[in-house]
């Protein structure tokens, strides 16, 4: 394998002038950084990117920390910012924490040693102290779906109360008269505000009261499990909201199995707009968020503060809509 010993001594000069070519750092005369780039070029040599990330601070690479990749919104996230960065030359590192504290650390703690270049992250488990010493290496650092009392980094959410408000409505617009949620966990700030959503549209009702929801943890298996419970408290249930897509997978599952005619007997609606909503028989209603706009304009604002570190932090709230299919029409 060629070395940068064997490119000076191809190109006629120091290893140390072959080091501010390839760095750019320091100044060569034209005449000899095109002999220093021939001689690269004619003996194959590949410089050692992270011995010169090392050296200048600088990698060419962000990343972008999520808590579960087996979610397919997580997916269609890392795929906007993935576009725009390699637009720019950029590289992405996706780091999944499994909604796990400890990996989460683990990683900002790697990501910090190896000089990547900017942050973007979707985690319920950051906390001020981690944005702190992120903050204390310079690393500009984009949130999505959560803000802190640290409010010199960006962030990017959507409208989730109104979202669940828009998902209960939708079900009492329908004929629904007794609607359940499947909730999300208790400690994710957007899963509660669609909750919130959702109850201030029933509250009012004399037939509501905390028996009406099922804690999940936004998987197929918990809306699944979620589901019949709802049926086993509630057998005069016709409606429910599940706090995502998956969750209303879930739920369209145990109606099958519970001999409920979706949406006859019971209208499904779910939140986030993921491709596989629409695969489903029926296919599945839901409030829909502009996923690939989220991921694409946490790139374009961590791009604007890694070229500019005073850029002042802003904090985008993005709108959803609601997406009507045949789990709601009656």
């Amino acid at each position: 394998m060629a070395t940068i010993r064997d490119v000076a001594k191809e190109a006629g000069v120091s290893v140390a002038t072959v080091s501010r070519v390839i760095n750019k750092k320091g100044y060569v005369n034209e005449e000899t950084r095109d002999r220093v780039h021939r001689a690269i070029k004619e003996i194959g040599y590949k410089p050692n990117v992270i011995a010169r990330s090392l050296s200048i601070r600088k990698s060419n690479t962000i990343a972008l920390v999520v808590p579960a990749i087996n979610n397919p919104f997580f997916p269609e996230l890392a795929r906007a910012v993935e576009d725009v960065a390699q637009s720019k030359g950029y590289k992405v590192f996706l780091c999944n924490t499994d909604d796990r504290r400890d990996r989460l650390v683990g990683y900002l703690e790697s990501l910090r040693e190896n000089f990547v270049e900017g942050i973007i992250i979707d985690s319920q488990n950051v906390t001020d102290n981690d944005l702190e010493n992120i903050q204390r290496d310079s690393i500009p650092a984009i949130m999505i779906d959560r803000t802190l009392s640290n409010q010199s980094f960006s962030s990017i959410s959507v409208n989730n109360h109104f979202g669940g408000q828009l998902a209960t409505d939708h079900l009492l617009q329908v004929g629904c008269q007794r609607i359940g949620h499947l909730r999300g966990p208790d400690e994710v700030v957007t899963a509660n505000h669609r909750f919130w959503g959702y109850r201030d549209k029933v509250k009012e009702f004399d037939w509501f009261d905390q028996s009406w929801i099922a804690l999940g943890d936004f998987s197929v298996k918990s809306g699944y499990q979620g589901m019949k419970e709802l049926f086993q408290r509630h057998p005069d249930i016709d409606g429910v909201f599940a706090a995502n897509d998956l969750m209303a997978i879930g739920a369209l599952k145990a109606a099958y199995e519970w001999g409920c005619a979706v949406p006859d007997d019971l209208a499904i609606i779910g939140f986030d707009g993921i491709d596989i909503s629409g695969l489903t028989v029926p296919r599945i209603s839901t409030i829909q968020q502009p996923i690939y706009r989220m991921g694409e304009l946490a790139m374009q604002e961590l791009l604007q503060e890694m070229q500019n570190p005073k850029t002042e932090a802003k904090h985008f709230e993005l709108e959803v809509k609601l997406v009507v299919r045949e789990s709601t029409m009656r």
